[in-house]
């Protein structure tokens, strides 16, 4: 499924090839502080699966050693978080021009979220150990 969509003021636009409508939250304290609450993102896949418009507005921030966070020059939207060693891409889902088929169903560092909110639905729950171990996994599956 092909998705569309853009930032607040329209400057960045982008086309995402192939993804699912499926909803991952992150509760890490970067995304918190990064969005203003959860990044709920869609995976948007590999780099070559994401097209941009506009990319002389996209300013990106190195927040670790393994990813990047991508955001308009112009109106500070939050555009993506790439992971550099996979070149993978996770768009903010409320930038999306439909979401009309999207649906929470994973919640990752949920030993970070605060207290003060909860989603209502079932999804799955990964703590922050989880998730390093699954990406150590992953990394190690790639190194052969």
């Amino acid at each position: 499924m092909e998705h569309h969509g853009n930032c607040l003021c329209g400057e960045v636009r982008f086309t995402i090839k192939e993804a699912e409508p499926t909803v991952s939250a992150c509760h890490c304290g970067m995304c918190r502080k990064w969005t203003s609450g959860p990044l709920l993102s869609i995976d948007a896949g590999s780099g070559k699966n994401v097209l941009f418009e506009g990319v002389e507005q996209i300013g990106r921030y190195r927040s670790s050693e393994w990813a990047e966070r991508g955001f308009c020059k112009n109106c500070g939207s939050s555009l993506f978080y790439h992971g550099l060693e996979d070149d993978s891409y996770y768009i903010p889902i409320d930038l999306l021009d439909t979401v009309d088929q999207a649906q929470l169903t994973l919640e990752i560092m949920c030993d970070n979220k605060p207290e003060y909110y909860s989603f209502s639905n079932q999804t799955e729950k990964m703590t922050a150990a989880q998730v390093y171990q699954q990406f150590v996994e992953e990394t190690e599956g790639t190194e052969s």
